[in-house]
């Protein structure tokens, strides 16, 4: 039964980094490319000027 609760611990724990991670990814992305790259966001450096990554573009279901 131990075993059992502490999947489900580690798998909780490894849900909520992720979102944690998302949500930061998401917030810095949301920012001017200028700021992107003052903060040293790699997409931005490699990005053209205004364009934006395709996994930051909302896909339409």
């Amino acid at each position: 039964m131990s075993s059992i609760l502490s999947t489900i611990g580690r798998i909780a724990t490894e849900f909520s980094a992720a979102r944690t991670r998302y949500q930061t990814e998401r917030a810095l992305r949301s920012l001017p490319q200028e700021l992107q790259k003052d903060l040293g966001w790699p997409e931005a450096a490699d990005a053209p000027e205004g364009a934006r990554p395709a996994s930051t573009r909302r896909q339409s279901h």
